[in-house]
């Protein structure tokens, strides 16, 4: 598979490496010979018919480069170093990006892609063709088909996901918007079933919702054929907002944590909990509906501003 190397004009270090470590004709060369097959110090030095000086010398150009990766291993008389390339293709921006404009990621996260869970009766997932497994079973939680579920439901505990972060690393998150489709899960449906659902992020506590019901007393706008009426329908649309001056949920402000207190900042992935704290006042468990569910053709959104 194509490997990709991406180099910038606010990087201007990174980028002049670049340039010198493909201005040499022995250099391209070396990546040339590293096509396909990665060699010690000695054979890239006979093939080229240089000293080994000039070899780790042009070398050690491509490796602060980025372009190969020279790693140690054991040889006949003491180390030497293997060398791999590490870039096939070279992207280079040369637009200088706008420092007053915020960039935005986003991801949408299926509800039956979690992680982790836990659950407990009455709970279940569904698809578009129907319940996956025996409803109240909570090992159908944890079979390859959740990862089909558009609707899932629990009267306690708690889903958890882990997001991709695609935010540059370097770059400081500045709003952090997680937005879905819930409501509370009672025994076939109680619009005044109230149930306190909180958000974790990384592990920190963002704030709870108080959800006024489970809600079924009408279809909701997408729920497919296979969910009986007397069942839950449709949630609320609902969306927890992190920003530098605290959280919000639908606009409301509820805790001071704040969108640097996260812990973003160059990891690969974000974890989202959703779930009943066991000390929390209305443990009404959550109904999670997505895509061809509810009232929204949504699945979990993640957006961060960065």
């Amino acid at each position: 598979m194509a490997k990709f190397g991406n180099y910038d004009v606010e990087n201007m270090e990174v980028l002049c490496g670049l340039g010198k470590a493909i201005s040499s004709p022995e250099r391209v060369e070396i990546l040339q010979l590293l096509y396909d097959k990665s060699l010690i110090i000695g054979e890239i030095a006979r093939q080229m018919n240089l000293p080994a000086s000039s070899t780790a010398y042009h070398l050690k150009i491509l490796e602060q480069a980025g372009l190969i990766r020279m790693e140690e291993q054991p040889g006949t008389r003491g180390g030497q170093k293997l060398c791999t390339r590490k870039v096939d293709h070279a992207i280079i921006d040369l637009v200088r990006k706008d420092i007053n404009i915020d960039e935005v990621y986003s991801v949408e996260m299926p509800v039956g892609a979690y992680s982790r869970c836990e659950v407990t009766p009455t709970c279940g997932l569904c698809t578009t063709d129907g319940t996956i497994g025996n409803e109240d079973v909570e090992y159908f939680f944890y079979t390859p088909q959740r990862f089909k579920a558009g609707m899932l439901w629990t009267s306690s505990g708690y889903v958890e996901y882990e997001f991709p972060n695609g935010v540059p690393k370097g770059k400081k998150p500045k709003k952090i918007l997680i937005s879905m489709e819930i409501c509370s899960e009672a025994p076939g449906y109680r619009e005044d079933w109230k149930s306190d659902i909180t958000l974790w992020i990384n592990g920190r506590e963002c704030g709870t919702f108080t959800c006024p019901g489970d809600f079924g007393k009408r279809r909701g706008r997408l729920t497919p054929p296979c969910v009986a009426n007397g069942s839950s329908q449709y949630g609320l649309q609902t969306a927890w907002e992190i920003q530098q001056k605290g959280t919000f949920i639908n606009g409301e402000q509820v805790s001071m944590i704040c969108a640097e207190d996260l812990d973003l900042d160059g990891a690969p992935y974000i974890t989202v909990r959703i779930g009943n704290k066991p000390d929390a006042v209305y443990i009404g468990g959550f109904n999670l509906f997505g895509k061809n569910f509810g009232d929204y053709n949504q699945d979990i959104v993640l957006n961060i501003e960065y």
